[in-house]
């Protein structure tokens, strides 16, 4: 599938110039390999957004900061560590992502990154929610939505962890019932 190339409109020469870098994750490797998938339907909803900011400033950083297969309860991600380096080298004004929680599923480890893009005068923006991490009620709001992504994150771990959990000691206790049952049934 190809994709649309947007007309770019002209940028007045006064407005500040802003370096976009697109980050987009995806937890698990599955579908990956298809010629459309989803860290690519990320990033074009990304670009469209930078593209739509164009007259503020907003310029689209070539480089691709995508994980494909890494899930986002840590900062042990090859691109996630790669666009650290460059914000740490100052290449990027402003990091936008489809959603915050591409970005990190942890609190503790959002905070972290927070700090980094604060050392170095970085925003990010969330193509699907309104963020302004500039001011304390963007924060606040920020903070409360991450706590619900590590509250799923955790949940979801509940869950498999439930699901794996063996059944045996269940079944055995059914069968101990079942053979009380029937051996007072046959008046044994």
């Amino acid at each position: 599938m190809s994709r649309r190339k947007l007309p770019e409109p002209a940028m007045p020469a006064t407005v500040k110039k802003l370096r976009c870098a697109v980050y987009t994750r995806k937890s698990t490797d599955e579908g990956l390999d298809k010629v459309f998938n989803t860290l690519e339907a990320q990033r074009d909803a990304c670009e469209a957004y930078i593209a739509s900011q164009r007259a503020e400033g907003w310029l689209l950083v070539r480089d691709h900061y995508d994980d494909g297969g890494f899930t986002g309860g840590t900062l042990e991600r090859p691109a996630l560590q790669r666009l650290l380096r460059d914000i740490e080298a100052d290449r990027v004004d402003v990091i936008v992502v489809y959603k915050i929680d591409r970005l990190s599923r942890s609190l503790m480890d959002f905070a972290k990154l927070v700090e980094v893009m604060d050392a170095h005068g970085v925003t990010f923006v969330s193509v699907t929610q309104s963020f302004n991490t500039t001011t304390s009620m963007g924060r606040l709001t920020l903070n409360i939505l991450l706590s619900f992504a590590q509250f799923e994150r955790e949940v979801i771990g509940e869950r498999i962890r439930d699901k794996l959990r063996p059944r045996a000691p269940a079944a055995c206790g059914w069968v101990a019932r079942c053979r009380s049952a029937t051996t007072s049934w046959r008046g044994s």
